[in-house]
């Protein structure tokens, strides 16, 4: 698996860091008979970590009834993930339990059919499941795959195909009451909620239960371009459009009501339009920019709400006054990606100028831009598991956020960010008073020198005026032009435009798992670089 890696140039099965070094694991694809049209579709791959909960108990005579599925989970979970893998957790729990391949005896009750789903030809696919598991949830082509997380088996145990439409985006939240915890966006503007459980329990070819939202683009027929539920509110979620626009759904109402909106009247501006019947679903309707909206991610506490589009800006709303706060322009081009630190605290974007920049919410200015990438952008994410080194020096504690990003120059790059070391631009004084429009009548000087309007949204400051980090690591993890990027307790996650997945072994995991990597070439291509910024940068961890 790992030998084909090492044979392509320039390409490794390991890396190092500050921390030690990262050793792939093991990978994951979509099958090898994929048929080539679906391969074709103009459709980048995304990738999902989804963990499900053990299922409640059930009554007695329901447990007795399954006492013969539950051997059988054990045995095909201890083939499936070799000895040990079952016990290991990614901060969550245990490995996941499976039982045989389909027999067809059994169907869920559909609610909704996506133009049918079709089950992999091989490896070993679900008629009974129970418990709980960790998978790896990724779009290639038309198709939704579903990747046991801790098994070795390359390609995926469920594929579930669009016939009309191809999936684009996908998100995971294990916190849903209603168990409907997988949300679906297609390139028509539909939105599927699903439950993740129900579809590994089917063994038929269609994706069952689901509800269908926005069926055949009735009220938005853009791309749907990013999903998310709503976190700390029930049965809320949100569906991001090529068009700029952005829906509020409630679960909890029918899915096929009419369009309840009137006309954008201004495109230019952030407008919120609600719904004028209690019955109509959506609820809501955000336009927050001209041009596609290209990701959105709230912060943990479900507050804010922060959005990147094709127009160079990060915009972040207070989500429940649905008003602007901030936001900042990129240095050049479109902002592909942003994320969240946990605490809230700073938001990461890139994009089309190659970079990457740290936003901060307390004082609402870029704190730091990173450079290192060759092309785009394309995925930015905060390490939650990363902890820093306690210094050799007697200063105090200092707050240090590791972060990484991948771009469509193959690389990983992963990055130190030391609070200490940050010198904060000059503030602008906060609008205040009602819901600010896209742009005031004040102005201050960009990062060009000229002279642009400020407000709740702003260009890019002066280089020079703001710190420069250089990556702690770079290092090429694809052959292809990467699109995601994922941190795990035990790994790191990245993914390729054509649905090919690594996992990368934090330091001292890979003796805890079977070792599936190759030897590295005596050949092989760029070395692993362990880089310290330049003048005038950030410095990384001391050792």
């Amino acid at each position: 698996m790992a030998a084909s890696t090492a044979s392509t140039p320039g390409v490794r099965t390991h890396f190092k860091t500050p921390e030690g070094r990262y050793n792939l694991s093991r990978d994951k694809t979509h099958p090898s008979a994929i048929p080539h049209y679906s391969l074709a579709a103009k459709v980048i791959t995304q990738v999902t970590l989804a963990h499900l909960k053990e299922k409640p108990t059930q009554s007695s005579s329901a447990s007795s009834g399954n006492s013969s599925t539950a051997g059988g989970v054990r045995f095909t979970a201890a083939r499936l993930l070799g000895a040990g893998n079952g016990s290991r957790s990614l901060g969550f729990g245990g490995g996941n339990g499976f039982t045989g391949r389909l027999s067809g005896s059994s169907k869920s009750p559909t609610a909704s059919n996506a133009g049918g789903a079709v089950g992999l030809s091989n490896g070993p696919l679900i008629s009974s499941y129970d418990g709980e598991g960790t998978y790896l949830i990724f779009n290639v082509g038309d198709a939704i795959f579903i990747s046991d997380y801790y098994s070795q088996d390359k390609e995926p145990i469920k594929a579930i195909q669009f016939s009309n439409a191809n999936p684009v985006c996908h998100h995971f939240d294990d916190d849903t009451k209603d168990g409907n915890d997988l949300l679906i966006g297609l390139s028509t503007g539909d939105v599927y909620s699903a439950s993740l459980r129900q579809q590994l329990q089917d063994s038929g070819k269609k994706l069952v239960g689901a509800m269908h939202f926005n069926k055949d683009g009735s009220i938005n027929s853009s791309r749907c371009t990013a999903v998310s539920h709503v976190p700390n509110v029930e049965g809320l979620f949100v569906a991001a459009h090529a068009d700029g626009n952005l829906y509020v759904y409630d679960k909890t109402k029918d899915g096929s009501g009419d369009a309840p909106f009137p006309p954008v009247k201004d495109v230019a501006h952030f407008h919120v339009a609600h719904a004028r019947s209690s019955k109509s679903n959506p609820i809501a309707r955000w336009h927050i920019c001209q041009g596609s909206i290209n990701g959105i991610a709230f912060s943990r506490d479900g507050a804010y709400l922060a959005t990147v589009g094709r127009d160079g800006y990060l915009r972040v709303f207070d989500y429940a006054k649905e008003t602007l706060v901030c936001g900042c322009k990129s240095y050049f081009g479109a902002l592909l990606c942003c994320s969240w630190s946990s605490d809230g605290k700073y938001i990461l974007t890139g994009g089309e100028d190659d970079l990457v920049q740290v936003w901060s919410m307390e004082d609402q200015a870029v704190v730091a831009w990173g450079e290192g990438h060759n092309s785009w952008v394309s995925g930015v994410a905060f390490d939650p598991y990363w902890e820093a080194p306690t210094p050799d020096t007697g200063v105090g504690d200092v707050t240090t956020y590791r972060f990484g990003s991948v771009g469509q120059d193959t690389q990983l790059l992963l990055w130190d960010l030391s609070m200490d070391e940050v010198v904060v631009p000059l503030r602008m004084a906060p609008v205040s008073g009602g819901s600010p429009s896209v742009l005031s009548t004040n102005h201050a000087a960009g990062w060009d020198g000229a002279v642009h309007t400020a407000g709740p949204l702003r260009h890019a400051p002066a280089r020079k005026e703001v710190p420069k980090l250089a990556p702690v690591m770079a290092h090429r993890v694809h052959a292809e032009p990467l699109s995601g990027l994922l941190f795990s307790k035990e790994a790191i996650v990245t993914a390729c435009h054509e649905g090919h997945l690594k996992i990368w072994d934090r330091p001292g995991q890979s003796d805890n798992l079977p070792n599936i990597t190759a030897e590295v070439s005596a050949t092989a291509g760029v070395k692993d670089k362990l880089l310290t910024p330049g003048k005038g940068g950030i410095s990384h961890l001391r050792q």
